[in-house]
């Protein structure tokens, strides 16, 4: 699970990493655009990696660091830690807030998918409860 207790640098550090899949820390530091940073990123890793969040492989001299979790599953433990927080566990509530923060209108093909998802529990409801 992504770790709720992270600071802002190791969070921007493993989502450098999920963007890149994998680096070292100067591929990291560059991905956030930090290149002076360096030292603080390989620091930072350390940090990560005794908390469990990324993992290392040896490659050559460098270190070459991955997070350990799928980024789907962080996303997903993610949202529940925000429902769970905000929205009293209220999946529906969470959702209608972000629709209604984002202010945007939905394209035609985010309102089919919105509706076939709708339409899916339905049914989905309906055979359970037979």
């Amino acid at each position: 699970m992504l770790d709720a207790q992270l600071s802002r640098r190791e969070r921007q550090i493993i989502e450098a990493l999920y963007r890149l899949g994998e680096g070292s820390a100067r591929d990291v530091a560059r991905a956030i655009r930090d290149p002076a940073a360096h030292d603080v990123v390989r620091v930072t890793l350390l940090t990560l990696e005794r908390k469990g969040q990324v993992r290392h492989r040896v490659e050559g001299r460098r270190h070459v660091y991955a997070p350990v979790q799928s980024p789907d599953k962080a996303r997903r433990s993610a949202l529940a830690t925000l429902t769970s927080t905000f929205f009293a566990g209220s999946a529906s509530r969470a959702v209608l807030a972000l629709l209604d923060m984002s202010r945007a209108k939905l394209s035609e093909a985010e309102l089919d998918e919105l509706a076939a998802w709708v339409e899916q529990q339905g049914r989905t409801r309906a055979r359970k409860s037979r």
